[in-house]
């Protein structure tokens, strides 16, 4: 791995300060990922390509991530799919019904996550989409006394258009995103990601990020144990480089949204919530649920904590506009449902 320079800042220059000028979609819309992605580590966090398979086993139920002989899809190759995302959130909340294929303009894309706009830059989006193409992703969901066995992608198909010849300029990339991703976006299962995230130089603080956002949150504190985060990271790194890198983030304190502390004594985590979260809305009454309505859930999620799931639905109806409910309870019941039926693993 690489090692840091002495001049290197800790974030990546932001690359396009003038973007919002000539680019409106763009710059109107909000950095937005699909809550199942951030849960789980889908994606390899190493530049060299990985083509073991990975499993993971939690309470009877299973989930295996295969690669292609192309390698896993990497967190970089995911800025596709945040992109992806953002645009057609962006578009929903503006009344234009989701499209599950949609044209991406490459230099659009390209500059909403921060990259350069070079011919190596288009070169590395078409590797990211066959990369993405290629890694799938299995897992079986248990009700009663039946086991059933799912296999999806990260997007389905994809079509790229360049000028003939090997310098041939990009001209577009049509993607079919799997009905997995595109579910979650009709469903609104997604998070409010910081801009600076597109910015952040290390794979690992990328994922730790994710992490963060999703079991934080809006909440003033999240601890964890190192040994945990790193194996919900993905991470192949031993558990003493991975405490540098996590000492790294304490020293030079550059995580978006997180302040994070290392506590040496019992070898945690701690992320502080610095309140700046775009979308919170603190004038907004926040639902008020039952006690007895967290007996149903714990029944429904068959051994998972219901508190985390009510935070996540809290998340969920904070980036959602604070829609009135009519019926809270019902409302994070079927939240429940849907979830753990969507994401059986965890």
């Amino acid at each position: 791995m690489a090692t840091e320079t002495p001049n290197q800042t800790p974030l990546i220059p932001d690359r396009h300060l003038q973007y919002d000028l000539f680019i409106c979609d763009v710059a109107d819309a909000v950095l937005k990922d699909v809550v199942a992605q951030m849960e789980h580590p889908f994606y390899s966090l190493s530049k060299k390509p990985e083509t073991k398979i990975r499993r993971y086993e939690r309470n009877g139920n299973w989930l295996e991530i295969t690669p292609s002989v192309k390698g896993l899809a990497t967190i970089y190759d995911k800025d596709i799919l945040i992109y992806c995302i953002s645009q057609l959130i962006t578009g929903m909340k503006r009344g234009k019904p989701p499209q599950q294929r949609m044209r991406l303009n490459t230099r659009e894309a390209l500059i909403f996550t921060n990259r350069g706009t070079a011919g190596k830059d288009y070169t590395a989006i078409c590797e990211a989409i066959d990369r993405l193409a290629g890694t799938r992703i299995s897992t079986n969901i248990r009700t009663g006394d039946e086991e059933q066995f799912d296999s999806f992608g990260l997007i389905d198909a994809a079509s790229i258009r360049r000028k003939h010849g090997l310098d041939g300029r990009l001209l577009w990339v049509d993607i079919k995103l799997s009905d997995w991703v595109f579910n979650a976006i009709k469903a609104q299962e997604v998070l409010t990601l910081h801009r600076d995230y597109f910015r952040l130089r290390k794979p690992v603080e990328r994922r730790v990020y994710e992490l963060a956002r999703k079991h934080c949150g809006r909440q003033a504190v999240w601890k964890i144990s190192l040994a945990t985060l790193l194996r919900k990271s993905g991470s192949q790194s031993p558990k003493k480089r991975f405490r540098q890198m996590i000492k790294q983030l304490v020293q030079h304190d550059h995580l978006p949204d997180y302040r994070v502390e290392f506590d040496e004594e019992n070898d945690m985590v701690i992320f502080n919530n610095r309140g700046t979260l775009l979308e919170q809305k603190a004038h907004a009454p926040h639902p008020v649920l039952n006690t007895e309505t967290f007996n149903y859930a714990r029944t429904i999620l068959q051994g998972d904590d219901p508190y985390a799931f009510e935070a996540d639905w809290r998340a969920w109806w904070v980036d959602s506009g604070c829609p009135q409910l009519h019926d809270p309870d019902a409302a994070f019941l079927g939240f429940c449902r849907r979830r753990k039926q969507n994401r059986p693993y965890g």
